[in-house]
C-alpha cells in the first residue's frame, strides 16, 4: 500500500470516527474550519501552528476539506501571519517539506479583531461561512473547531462571542468545540468560577481542556503497560511497592517569564496539573472499557481518595538569583522548586507515598515516573546496600522505560551489580518519529476523543487537594528555601524522600544506549 492511499484511508477513518462519536450515525461531512484566536503569540507559533502543519504534512488534515484561521488583535495580513510562522514550521532548506509548507500556507486566512467585541468575531463567522459554502457544505454540516491560544482572563469573553457568533446554525452532523489551555484558574474558587461561565456557554462535551502531558508517548503507554501485561498485575500495589516519584526537572531557570511565573510558581505551573495526571495514570484502577468517560471516571475517584497534604510533607525551594529578575518582587516566596508527597486512601496503595518533584534550575533536565520496589525478604547476598528494584518510565528527553535489577558479575566470582532490562525508543524504534503531544490532542479533538483531556470534576478535585497548601504559601506560612542553580535542590528535598523511605541508589547510572 503507498503512502499517498495510506494518508487517504486515515482520513477517511478520522472523519467517519468524529461522527459517530457524536451523533451516533455518519451523515455526510462537512468540511473542516479550525480557528486559532491568539495567533500572533508565542503558544500559536510554537505549538499550535507547528502541530496543525505536522498533521498535515502526514495526511490528517484533507486540503480539500480544511482551513485554518487566525485570530488576534494584532493587525496583520494573511501574507504576514504566514511569515510570522513560517520559520517554526520547517527547514527551510528541506525541498520535501518546503513544498507541503507552502500548500499549508495556503490553507492560512487571518482575521483581526478584539475579543470582547462581537464585530471581529462576525468578521471570523463570515469567513469561516464563505470556506464552507465554497467547499458546498451543507448548512449545519461542517465542523468549527475554536483553540484557544490565549490567558485564561479572557476565556468568558472569548466563549461568549463564539457562543454568540460562531456556531454551527443547525445539527446535522456538524459541531463546535473550543480548546482551552491550563492554566485553568489559580485555586478551587478561581477555577470553579472559569468553569461555571464556560459551562454557561457549551456542554461538557463541546470542551477540550488540554494538558499536554497527556499527549506524551511515554504517558499514553500507560494504560497499556499496566493492563496488558500479565506479570505487573500482582506488583502493582502496597504489597510489593515501596513509593512512587513523578519527578520534573529543568536545567534552567525563568528567564524573561520571571513576572508572569511569579503569579504562579511551580506548583500551580506543574505539579497541580502535569504530574498530578501522570499520578492519577499510575495508581487508578482498570475501567470497565477505554471510553473516554471510564478512563476519567478512574481517574476522578484516585483524586478523591487523596488526603489532605500536610506541610511537614512539603519542600520549598526558590534558587538562588531568581529574584534579580526586574519584574520578580523582592520579597517574592514563590517556589521554582517543590516536594510534595501525596497519600491515597485506598485499598492498593495506603501507606505508599507519592512524591511529587518538580524544579527549575537544577542539575539535570528529564521528566520521569521511578516506582521502587520494597526490599528482598532474606537477603543471602547481602547486596541491599546497592539498591532497590525500580522501574523507570523515561518520559522526556530520552524516552524510554528500563528495570533495575540486581544479576550476577561477570567473571569468576560471586558478586552482585546493578543492571537493567532496557526499552529506549531511540534504540528500539528507530526511523519511527515520536508525535509531539499537540499533534496527538489536535487530533483527538478533531475526533471526538475526550480520554487525553481533563473533565470539570476531575480539575475540581485537583484543586481541591492543593488550595489548602497554595493558599498557606500565598501568605507566607510555608517558606521557600534558598538553594544554588545547578544543584539537586534544597537538601531538605532529599531528607523529605529518606524520610519518606526512598533509597536512592549510589554507583548507579542509566546511560542511554547509543545507536
Amino acid at each position: 500500500m503507498g503512502s499517498g492511499q495510506w494518508h487517504v484511508e486515515r482520513r477517511s477513518t478520522l472523519r467517519n470516527d468524529s461522527f459517530v462519536k457524536e451523533s451516533g450515525s455518519a451523515p455526510e461531512t462537512g468540511c473542516l474550519s479550525i480557528a486559532v484566536l491568539g495567533a500572533s503569540g508565542d503558544l500559536a507559533k510554537k505549538k499550535t501552528f507547528p502541530a496543525l502543519f505536522n498533521l498535515f504534512r502526514q495526511g490528517f488534515l484533507n486540503p480539500d476539506e480544511v482551513h485554518i484561521f487566525g485570530y488576534a488583535r494584532t493587525k496583520l495580513s494573511d501574507e504576514e501571519l504566514r511569515d510570522r510562522i513560517r520559520g517554526y514550521l520547517v527547514d527551510q532548506k528541506n525541498a520535501e517539506q518546503a513544498e507541503a509548507l507552502s500548500k499549508f500556507l495556503h490553507l492560512i486566512k487571518y482575521v483581526s479583531g478584539p475579543y470582547d467585541s462581537e464585530e471581529g468575531f462576525q468578521r471570523l463567522d463570515r469567513a469561516i461561512s464563505e470556506h464552507e459554502i465554497s467547499k458546498n457544505s451543507s448548512e449545519g454540516s461542517s465542523r468549527r473547531l475554536f483553540y484557544l491560544a490565549l490567558p485564561p482572563s479572557v476565556y468568558p469573553s472569548v466563549c461568549k462571542m463564539i457562543k454568540t457568533c460562531c456556531m454551527n446554525k443547525s445539527d446535522l452532523g456538524g459541531w463546535t468545540r473550543i480548546v482551552v489551555e491550563k492554566p485553568f484558574g489559580k485555586d478551587l474558587e478561581s477555577a470553579e468560577q472559569l468553569s461555571s461561565q464556560i459551562g454557561e456557554l457549551f456542554d461538557e462535551s463541546q470542551i477540550y481542556r488540554i494538558d499536554h502531558y497527556l499527549g506524551k508517548e511515554l504517558v499514553q503507554n500507560m494504560l497499556v503497560l499496566r493492563f496488558a501485561n500479565r506479570f505487573f498485575l500482582p506488583l502493582w500495589n502496597r504489597d510489593n511497592i515501596e513509593n512512587v516519584q513523578i519527578v520534573f526537572r529543568e536545567d534552567f531557570g525563568t528567564e524573561g517569564r520571571g513576572g508572569y511565573f511569579d503569579e504562579y510558581g511551580i506548583i500551580r505551573d506543574i505539579i497541580q496539573n502535569h504530574l498530578l495526571q501522570v499520578l492519577c495514570l499510575v495508581a487508578m484502577e482498570k475501567p470497565i472499557s477505554l471510553k473516554p468517560e471510564h478512563i476519567r471516571d478512574e481517574k476522578v475517584k484516585v483524586l478523591q481518595s487523596v488526603v489532605p497534604i500536610t506541610d511537614e510533607e512539603v519542600v520549598l525551594g526558590q534558587y538562588e538569583g531568581y529574584r534579580d529578575d526586574p519584574t520578580v518582587p523582592d520579597d517574592s516566596n514563590t517556589p521554582t522548586f517543590a516536594t510534595t508527597i501525596l497519600r491515597i486512601h485506598n485499598e492498593r496503595w495506603e501507606g505508599v507515598p507519592f512524591i511529587l518533584k518538580a524544579g527549575k534550575a537544577l542539575n539535570s533536565r528529564k521528566a520521569e515516573i521511578r516506582i521502587q520496589f520494597k526490599d528482598v525478604p532474606g537477603d543471602i547476598f547481602r547486596c541491599q546496600k546497592q539498591g532497590r528494584n525500580e522501574f523507570v518510565i523515561r518520559l522526556q528527553p530520552s524516552e524510554a522505560m528500563y528495570m533495575k535489577l540486581t544479576v550476577k558479575q561477570p567473571g569468576l566470582e560471586m558478586q552482585t551489580v546493578q543492571s537493567e532490562l532496557d526499552l529506549s525508543y531511540g534504540q528500539r524504534y528507530q526511523g519511527v518519529s515520536i508525535p509531539e503531544a499537540y499533534e496527538r490532542l489536535i487530533l483527538d479533538t478533531i475526533k471526538g476523543d475526550q480520554q487525553h483531556f481533563v473533565r470539570r470534576d476531575e480539575l475540581k478535585v485537583a484543586w481541591e487537594i492543593f488550595t489548602p497548601l497554595l493558599h498557606r504559601i500565598d501568605k507566607g506560612e510555608v517558606k521557600s528555601i534558598p538553594y544554588e542553580p545547578g544543584s539537586r535542590g534544597p537538601k531538605e528535598a532529599d531528607q523529605l524522600l529518606e524520610k519518606a523511605g526512598y533509597l536512592q541508589t549510589h554507583g548507579y547510572i542509566w546511560i542511554p544506549p547509543t545507536l
